[in-house]
C-alpha cells in the first residue's frame, strides 16, 4: 500500500498574539500535522493553559469523527504539550496521541525497537532508504520533543536516500513515560547504547533544539558519530537571561533553597513560559522539587559540553530571531569548536521564513540545507 503523503507548509504565522502559544501552533502545523485553519480558529480561544487543553482536546475529538487521524493525533500531543508535571491526564494523552499516530502512519514501513539502556530501554524508530543508500541519519529531539514529531523528517531523509534512526534518551518521550528514565545530560551514554544497538559505525547525528548541545555532547566522546548537525542551539544553558539563570545566582541556589524553591512552585501555578519550563524540568528530570531540577540542569555549561573535543565535521543551523536562545549562543557555539574538522553555520532570517527556534515556518528548506551540506562533505 502507499505511504502517507506528507508537505513541509511555508510560512511562519501569526495564530496567536503571545508567542508562548503562538510559537507551538506554529511548530506542528510547520511539521505538516495539522491544518492551519484549525490552528487559527483556535489561537483566537486561547488564554490560559487550560483553555489550551481544552481547545486541542476538542479539535482532537472533532478530527477523530471525521477519520483525520493524522491531525488527530497531533492535537492529542498539543492537548499534553502544556500539563504540568503532576498532572494525571499526562501519560493518558500521551497514550491518546501514539495509539492515534499507529493507527495513521500503519501502512508506512515504520520499525520500532526498544534499544537495552541500564537494565531498561531507550525507544527508537528506524525507516529504511529509499533507491541506492547513501549513509545513515540519527536523530532526537530535546527538551519537550517526541520521535514521532519528526517522522516527516525521517521521510524526507529516507526519500534522499538515508536509513534514519530516531530514538528517545533520558527523560524524553516513552523513555521517561513508559520506562521512567530520567534526564541524563551525560549523551554518550546513549548515544553509545543506540550505536552498539543497531552496529554503527559511521553515522551523520542531528540533534534538535536542546537536543543541540547533547549532540556535541555526544560527538565529543563518540568517534562513531562523524558529521554533526545541531539545530537549535544554546552552547551554555546557564549563560542567558531566563527564570533558570535568575534561579540558578548563587545568593538563591546555594543559600536559599527553601525560597527558591516557593518562589518557583508559585511561579508554576502562575502559569506562562517560565513556570511551564520549570515544570517541565522537574518531569524530565523526576525530581521533586525546582531546585533539585535545577541541580541537573546547571550542569548543561559550556565545560561540560565539551565543544574542544569535538573533532568531527559541523553543522549548526540558527535562527535570527530565535524567541528561546539568543543569537549570541550561535557566535559562542561556532568559536568555541576549536577543534572540528570544519564548521558550516547557517543563519535562517525572516526572509526565508525559517528565522525562529529549530526553523519552525520553513522545515523544508531547513533539511535541503542539511542533505546537501551531508552530502558536501562525504
Amino acid at each position: 500500500m502507499e505511504k502517507t503523503e506528507f508537505k513541509f507548509p511555508v510560512g511562519y504565522y501569526e495564530f496567536h498574539k503571545d508567542q508562548l502559544f503562538n510559537y507551538q501552533l506554529n511548530r506542528w502545523y510547520s511539521f505538516g500535522y495539522t491544518r492551519f485553519e484549525d490552528m487559527k480558529e483556535a489561537g483566537q480561544k486561547i488564554n490560559n493553559f487550560e483553555d489550551w487543553k481544552n481547545e486541542m482536546l476538542k479539535m482532537a475529538k472533532k478530527a477523530v469523527s471525521e477519520n483525520r487521524l493524522i491531525n488527530a493525533a497531533f492535537y492529542y500531543r498539543a492537548a499534553e504539550f502544556y500539563l504540568l508535571y503532576d498532572d494525571p491526564d499526562k501519560e493518558n494523552l500521551y497514550d491518546k496521541f501514539i495509539d492515534l499516530f499507529n493507527k495513521a502512519f500503519q501502512n508506512d514501513d515504520i520499525e520500532r525497537f526498544k534499544v537495552p539502556y541500564n537494565e531498561t530501554f531507550l525507544p527508537a524508530m528506524k525507516i529504511p532508504a529509499i533507491g541506492e543508500r547513501k549513509g545513515i541519519i540519527v536523530m532526537h529531539g530535546g527538551f519537550d520533543s517526541f520521535i514521532e514529531e519528526f517522522y516527516f523528517w525521517m521521510r524526507y531523509f529516507s526519500a534522499q536516500g538515508y536509513d534514519v534512526v530516531a530514538f528517545e534518551g533520558p527523560g524524553q518521550g516513552a523513555a521517561r513515560k513508559k520506562y521512567g528514565i530520567p534526564f541524563n545530560w551525560q549523551w554518550e551514554k546513549s548515544a553509545g547504547a543506540i550505536l552498539d544497538y543497531f552496529n554503527l559505525d559511521d553515522v551523520t547525528w542531528l540533534g534538535i533544539s536542546m537536543g543541540g548541545w547533547l549532540c556535541f555532547r555526544a560527538a565529543a566522546f563518540e568517534p562513531r558519530i562523524k558529521k554533526v548537525m545541531a539545530s537549535g542551539i544554546a552552547f551554555d544553558y546557564m549563560k542567558f537571561p531566563n527564570y533558570f539563570a535568575q534561579l540558578l545566582g548563587k545568593l538563591f541556589f546555594h543559600h536559599f533553597r527553601n525560597f527558591s524553591n516557593k518562589v518557583s512552585l508559585k511561579q508554576i501555578k502562575k502559569g506562562g513560559v517560565d513556570g511551564w519550563s520549570i515544570s517541565n524540568l522537574m518531569y524530565i528530570t523526576d525530581k521533586k522539587t525546582p531546585m533539585e531540577a535545577f541541580d541537573v540542569a546547571e550542569q548543561m555549561s559550556d565545560k561540560n559540553i565539551h565543544s574542544e573535543m569535538v573533532k568531527q565535521d559541523v553543522l549548526i543551523l540558527t535562527g535570527r530571531e530565535d524567541h528561546f536562545i539568543p543569537f549570541k549562543m550561535h557566535k559562542m557555539q561556532v568559536k568555541a569548536l576549536t577543534n572540528a574538522n570544519s564548521v558550516t553555520a547557517r543563519v535562517f532570517t525572516r526572509e526565508d521564513q525559517a528565522q525562529n527556534h529549530c526553523q519552525i515556518g520553513n522545515i523544508g528548506l531547513a533539511l535541503d540545507v542539511m542533505v546537501k551540506w551531508i552530502e558536501e562533505k562525504s
